[in-house]
């Protein structure tokens, strides 16, 4: 076992509650944490979970679906990343959400969501 890590993906997303968010959108960074139940064997990707999938999955999901809330993203996030192979265990995923339209100083809002 070993774990695959995307660090701060970056996407432009219309998600959010208040309309002005779902207007403009705003700026999504996420990260992606996966446990991957395999042995990797003789330099051969058939013997291991590929990252690349893991990126193009986020970003097909960001781009076209328009949630309101980061939770429920998170969970599309999960569920579809850990369909795409039966290896892929404990999954963890971070979703910060940057120039938050809320009256007071802060870089960001993050939650952070795993399954096993």
């Amino acid at each position: 076992m070993y774990t695959i890590k995307l660090n701060n993906m970056a996407f432009h997303a219309h998600i959010g509650v208040l309309p002005e968010e779902q207007v403009v959108g705003q700026s999504l960074q996420i990260d992606l944490i996966t446990q991957i139940e395999a042995d990797p064997k003789h330099d051969d990707l058939s013997t291991t979970v590929s990252y690349g999938d893991f990126y193009q999955k986020v970003q097909t999901i960001v781009t076209n679906h328009h949630v309101k809330l980061i939770e429920t993203l998170a969970q599309m996030i999960i569920t579809q990343i850990k369909a795409l192979d039966p290896r892929i265990g404990k999954t963890t995923v971070r979703i910060r959400k940057l120039g938050l339209p809320i009256d007071g100083v802060l870089d960001s809002v993050e939650i952070e969501m795993e399954d096993e």
